[in-house]
């Protein structure tokens, strides 16, 4: 069944693998599930299962030359973080970014979070003029 790569919203479970690949590159199941056992219990077989999956909504790429098969994300992380940035801004702040981005900031939000994102402001205003 094939799938436009920009439909395909990534699960939870599946974006966690992606995490795992765009931090370590191209890698096997079993440098996969090592990764993701730092942070979470996840069996070899559901790390295997979820990759497979994944491949089948063209989610990944799988390299298949070497007997142990090479998994990639096939999307990069800017893409997909977008994709998944877009659907919320419509599904949950009626196509707003102003709203997302007020909502976002809240008590917890660090004086240097609030400079860091005055510099991306006055940059992104200064490439737009």
């Amino acid at each position: 069944m094939a799938h436009d790569k920009s439909e395909i919203k990534p699960t939870e479970a599946e974006l966690s693998l992606l995490n795992v690949l765009w931090d370590l590159g191209p890698a096997t199941v079993r440098e996969v599930h090592e990764k993701i056992s730092l942070s979470q219990k996840t069996g070899y077989t559901t790390v295997l299962k979820i990759l497979q999956i994944m491949h089948d909504k063209n989610l990944v790429i799988r390299d298949e030359s070497k007997r142990a098969h090479v998994y990639a994300a096939a999307n990069s992380q800017t893409h997909t973080q977008s994709s998944l940035l877009k659907d919320l801004i419509t599904k949950a702040f009626g196509g707003s970014r102003s709203n997302l981005v007020m909502r976002a900031l809240d008590d917890s939000t660090t004086k240097q979070e609030i400079e860091d994102i005055k510099t991306i402001l006055n940059k992104y205003e200064q490439e737009v003029s």
